[in-house]
């Protein structure tokens, strides 16, 4: 799959899509359970419930807003690639945050949510072909192709795992 040009998302969403490295997008998708695991799966359960500041996310709340964001980023590519022309609203994923239960859920548990949820992403993704990839619908007031929406799912779970590890290194330096 082509990387998306810059007129197929909002330019906020650059974040993620610059994150995306070249070469199959299918190996970026499945290759980051694995590396979340690895990054996190060693942590001491005190240390699920670290955040970086006051009024921050702890690494759970993280893990949280990644597997929603994927949800919703997925259903957005799904609605497009299905050609439905509704317009979809926006997400407060601080609204979201509050309502996941993810502070109060195992890490562990979180993870395999993820590893699941994003096994099963790819199978979808893998299933669209051209003419598919570049639908184009409208969500959160920005218009998007279904193939930049998959590159967001991808992105936005690198740009999170970057920030876990540069701000809560805190928590994971002290993993067994």
């Amino acid at each position: 799959m082509r990387r998306p040009r810059p007129d197929e998302y909002d330019a906020f969403y650059e974040t993620y899509v610059g994150k995306v490295p070249e070469g199959p997008l299918a190996e970026v998708l499945l290759a980051a359970p694995a590396a979340l695991e690895e990054l996190l799966g060693t942590l001491a359960p005190a240390d699920e419930a670290f955040a970086y500041a006051a009024g921050k996310w702890t690494i759970r709340e993280v893990v949280g807003h990644v597997l929603d964001a994927e949800r919703l980023f997925a259903y957005r590519a799904l609605h497009f690639a299905r050609a439905d022309p509704a317009a979809l609203p926006g997400m407060d994923q601080h609204v979201w945050a509050a309502g996941s239960n993810a502070a109060g859920r195992p890490l562990p548990d979180l993870l395999r949510e993820f590893r699941a949820v994003r096994e099963a992403n790819a199978i979808l993704f893998a299933s669209f072909d051209e003419d598919t990839l570049s639908r184009r619908g409208v969500a959160s007031g920005c218009e998007f192709t279904v193939r930049a929406l998959i590159h967001i799912v991808a992105g936005h779970e690198l740009h999170h795992r970057e920030v876990l590890a540069e701000r809560y290194s805190g928590a994971l330096s002290r993993q067994a």
